[in-house]
Order: C-alpha cells, then structure tokens, then sequence
C-alpha cells in the first residue's frame, strides 16, 4: 500500500476511539485505522528518546511515522528576529539538533520513520542566507530522511519554482506537498512535483482563508485549521496522490484539518476512494463501534411465557 494515508497527532482524534480509552492506549488504536501519525508534540518540545522507544514498542509494524522538527531548528522561537539569532548560534543549533537526532533512534532502528518534516515559518522566504540554513540543516541531519515544507510563497514565484525544486533534489530533501489557502505571502501554492523517489508528503491543511490570516487571534490555530473538504475536493486529491505515486516509493498523506473533527472522517473518505483497507483490514468508513445499550431489566413479575 505505496499510498499511506493518517493524521497530524492522535491524542484528540476522538472519532476513533471507543469511550474510557486511556491516553497512553490512543495510539495504539490509531495504528488500528490509519498506516502513518504525524508526530507533532515535537515541535513544541524534543520529546525523552524514551518515550519514543515505547511509542515504536506498543505499535504495531505497520505504524509509521512522520515526526515534525522542534521549533527551534526551523527559526520559529519568538519571531523572525530571534529565530535568526538562534539559527546563527552553532553551538546551540548543534545541540537540538543532537537531540532530536537521538529522539528519532528507535523509529529509525525499527525502519518505521517516514521523514522528519522540517516546515519553515511563514518570513522564511527565499533568500540566499535561507539557502545556507537549509543546506546546514541537511548536514546536521545527514542520514536521516527530511521532508522541507514552506509557508513563504516567495519559494514557488515563477522565478524561483523549478530553483526549488531542483535545490531540493540536489540537497536529497523530501517534498512536502502542501494543500493550503492561497493567502499571500504566507502560505504555498500546490507544487505536484516529487524530489525523492522513497517518499513523498502531502498535508492537508484545510482552505479556510479567512481563519488562515487570523495568526494573532488567541485561538488562531483552532481557526485556521477549521475545515471539511468535500467529496469533489478529495475525488482531485485521490487523482493527484496517484500521480504522485508515479515518483515516489511511498507517498504519505497527512490531513491537519483537525479544529472541528473533521481530519479522520476526510483521511477515511480518501481510503475508500482509493479502494484501501484499514491496517486491521476493516472498512475505513465502517460506523464507530457503539457501545451495547444496557440490558434489558427482567420483569420478575411478569407471569407471561
């Protein structure tokens, strides 16, 4: 199943999960529906390498995983500003990225890591010094599979699209296909186009433009992020992943869509228009298992036969 289809984290994808499911039993149930789980509690926070060993020991072979980079390695800490000093301090960019590296150990012992996704922050635009940061970026990670993502469009303006795309052939970076607003400049155009013939990302973000300008909202991500796609948006989508699958080994759909619950139901959607099967072999789009109603009280009074 070259086409993994699954979705940016698990703890809150209520719709999979049977009532009284603890927190460290959710994954596990994931891998039940879905082939692949973004890991983004990484970006906040490089995660104990043991947790990890244990996310990769209570799941089954054929869970993978795409792992998003801490935010201090992509220049998102406090703004473009600060973000450029800590990307010019080696030491300290040395040192998150050792850690990170070392996190990443048991899913690439296992052979269940798909890529480390390094996404940029919407003022990292195309520029000479951004160049340099990427390629030292890839040196630091030198062995492990990365896919790049960008929110500045200046990287896919017509002067600079096939630039890109070529820069990340040479440099070996996996592209991450973005599905997003068209909200200049801080969002990216679809680029169908595969840098890496072992993997392919796409992530669905959602098209919901005005909750995509509402950055400084106090609830911004739950905003931006509130979206269904409709059965013709994804009858595109299945066409284009197969497209996709013509350059790349494996290509890994990830959907973002989570504000209203709306990611599982759209990756199910997907499955079964592709013609795929659950992990466990079930129908993606079977109904959630119901609970059993209680039984029924016997009446001891009723002589009836």
């Amino acid at each position: 199943m070259p086409i993994h289809i699954g979705l940016a984290g698990w703890g809150d994808q209520d719709r999979l999960y049977k009532s009284g499911t603890r927190a460290n039993e959710k994954l596990g149930a994931y891998a039940n529906h879905f082939p692949v789980v973004e890991v983004d509690s990484t970006f906040y926070a490089i995660q104990p390498r043991e947790r990890f060993a244990k996310w990769v020991g209570d799941t089954p072979e054929t869970l993978h995983f795409v792992v998003k980079a801490y935010q201090g390695m992509t220049g998102h800490l406090r703004g473009a500003g600060a973000a450029a000093a800590v990307a010019k301090n080696g030491a300290l960019q040395d040192g998150m990225f050792g850690a990170f590296r070392h996190m990443l150990e048991p899913a690439v012992a296992a052979g269940r890591l798909r890529a480390a996704l390094f996404q940029y922050p919407p003022w990292f635009d195309c520029t000479r010094e951004n160049v340099q940061l990427l390629r030292e970026a890839k040196r630091r990670m030198e062995g492990i599979p990365c896919a790049l993502e960008f929110r500045h469009q200046s990287w896919f303006a017509p002067d600079f699209r096939d630039k890109t795309i070529e820069f990340m052939k040479k440099e070996q970076w996996i592209h991450s296909v973005c599905d997003e607003p068209q909200v200049h400049p801080g969002s990216v155009p679809t680029v169908l186009e595969t840098t890496d013939e072992e993997v392919t990302i796409v992530r669905m973000h959602g098209r919901n433009a005005s909750g995509w300008k509402q950055s400084s909202a106090p609830n911004w991500r739950d905003v931006r992020y509130l979206y269904r796609y409709n059965e013709t948006e994804l009858t595109e989508w299945a066409e284009r992943v197969r497209l996709l699958e013509q350059g790349s080994r494996y290509v890994c759909v990830i959907f973002n869509n989570n504000s209203g619950g709306d990611a599982a139901d759209n990756a199910k959607q997907l499955m079964a228009m592709l013609g795929q099967r659950r992990p466990d072999g079930g129908d993606p789009l079977e109904p959630k298992e119901r609970e059993q109603p209680a039984a029924e009280q016997l009446d001891l009074f009723d002589l009836n036969p």
